[in-house]
C-alpha cells in the first residue's frame, strides 16, 4: 500500500516533494486544474485529475492538502468524498472538531482510515524535544509550560504540547492581554500552569506569511528548563540555577551541582537552513505521517482510536482561539530576513 495521490499544490507543493525518495509513489494528482497544478504534473509524470472517482484507481492514500472549512476551504468534504470510496486520508490541520467528527463516521462506515497532519510534531526536532520532555517527566512533574507562537500553527502548537505532556485535559484558557502582535493567554493544558503568547496578526495579501515565530516552548521542572527554541531546533536543557551557603554563609560554590553547564544542547546546536527546512525537513515529517496512516490501514485500525484525540485536540484549539479572539488583519510588504553576521 504505497500508491499516493496529492490534492492540492499550493501547500500540496512539501507533499510533492515527499514522493521524490520513496518509500511512497506519487500516482496522481488531484486538483482544480490551474497552470500550478498543470505544470507539477508534467514535472511529477503523473496523471492530473479533477474529478475524486477517479482516485479510488489511481491510489490506495490520498493527502488532502486543501483548507478545511474552519479556515475557509473544502477539504474536509473532499476528504469525506475519498473516505466513502474507500480511499484511506492524510488530512493536513486544522480541522473543526464538528468536521472531524462527520469525517470519523464516513471513514468508519467506508472502513477506511483517516489522519489528521499537524505535520510539525513528525519533524526531527520537535520530535527530540517530545522525547526528552517524555524522559524529563519520569523524573520530575512539570511545573509550567511557557509558550510562543503565530496564529497560523497554534493547532499544532497543542498537539505538541499533548504529545509532550502525556494528554491534553484538563485544560482551561482565560485571555489576559490582547495586543500587538502578541496576545497573552493563561491557563492549563493536562493540567500544568500554561502561559502563552500568540502573535494574533494575519495578512490576508499573504495569509501563510509574516509570522514572527512558529513555535517556541518550555517545560519547566524543579531541576530545570526544557526549550525547544524554535520549531526546527535547537532543544536546549537549561538547569535549574541553585547557589546553597556554606556554614559561614558564604556562597557554597564547590557543590556538585554547580558544575553542570549552564545550558545544553540535546541533539544538534545548529538548527537547519531554510532552504533544507522545506526541501528535506517538512518533506520527512510528511513521509512518517504518511506511513502512520499506512500502518493504521493495513493492520485494519478503527480510525476512532486516533480520531478521537484529534477530536479532543480540535476542541481545544476551539477554546484557545475563542479566548485569543479574532485576528488583527495587516497588509505586508515582503520582509527582508537578516543574518547574525550583520550585526553581531
Amino acid at each position: 500500500m504505497k500508491r499516493v495521490v496529492v490534492c492540492g499544490t499550493k501547500f500540496g507543493q512539501i507533499y510533492l516533494s515527499a514522493m521524490r525518495d520513496g518509500p511512497f509513489e506519487l500516482t496522481g494528482i488531484l486538483a482544480r486544474g490551474s497552470d500550478r497544478s498543470a505544470a507539477y504534473a508534467r514535472e511529477h509524470g503523473v496523471p492530473l485529475v479533477t474529478d475524486p472517482d477517479r482516485v479510488p484507481r489511481l491510489a490506495d492514500l490520498a493527502c488532502v492538502v486543501v483548507r478545511s472549512g474552519v479556515v475557509g476551504g473544502e477539504g474536509s468534504e473532499l476528504a469525506a468524498a475519498l473516505l466513502s470510496r474507500g480511499v484511506h486520508v492524510l488530512q493536513e490541520h486544522p480541522v473543526h472538531a464538528d468536521e472531524l467528527a462527520r469525517t470519523l463516521r464516513t471513514a468508519r462506515a467506508a472502513s477506511a482510515v483517516h489522519h489528521v497532519n499537524t505535520l510539525y510534531v513528525h519533524l526531527d526536532p520537535v520530535r527530540r524535544f517530545i522525547d526528552a520532555a517524555r524522559r524529563l517527566r519520569e523524573l520530575q512533574q512539570p511545573l509550567y509550560v511557557d509558550a510562543a507562537c503565530s496564529v497560523h500553527v497554534a493547532y499544532a502548537l497543542f498537539d505538541i504540547l499533548g504529545q509532550a505532556m502525556g494528554g491534553l485535559r484538563p485544560w482551561t484558557f482565560t485571555a489576559t492581554a490582547p495586543g500587538t502582535p502578541f496576545s497573552c493567554v493563561t491557563g492549563t493544558v493536562g493540567g500544568v500552569p500554561l502561559t502563552l503568547r500568540v502573535q494574533n496578526q494575519i495578512a490576508p495579501n499573504d495569509p501563510d506569511a509574516h509570522l514572527h515565530l512558529l513555535h517556541r516552548i518550555t517545560v519547566g521542572t524543579e531541576g530545570g528548563n526544557l526549550t525547544l527554541v524554535n520549531t526546527h531546533g535547537p532543544v536546549v536543557w537549561t538547569p535549574r540555577m541553585y547557589v546553597g551557603r556554606d556554614a559561614d554563609d558564604r556562597f557554597d560554590t564547590g557543590a556538585e551541582h554547580l558544575s553542570l553547564p549552564s545550558a545544553t544542547t540535546i541533539g544538534p546546536a545548529q538548527a537547519p537552513t531554510f532552504a533544507d527546512i522545506v526541501t528535506r525537513l517538512w518533506p520527512d515529517g510528511v513521509r512518517r505521517a504518511l506511513t502512520g496512516l499506512r500502518e493504521a490501514a493495513e493492520d485494519g485500525r478503527d480510525p476512532l482510536r486516533q480520531g478521537q484525540y484529534h477530536l479532543t485536540l480540535s476542541r481545544l484549539w476551539q477554546d484557545a482561539t475563542a479566548a485569543i479572539g479574532r485576528p488583527e488583519l495587516l497588509v505586508q510588504t515582503a520582509p527582508r530576513p537578516l543574518s547574525a553576521t550583520e550585526f553581531a
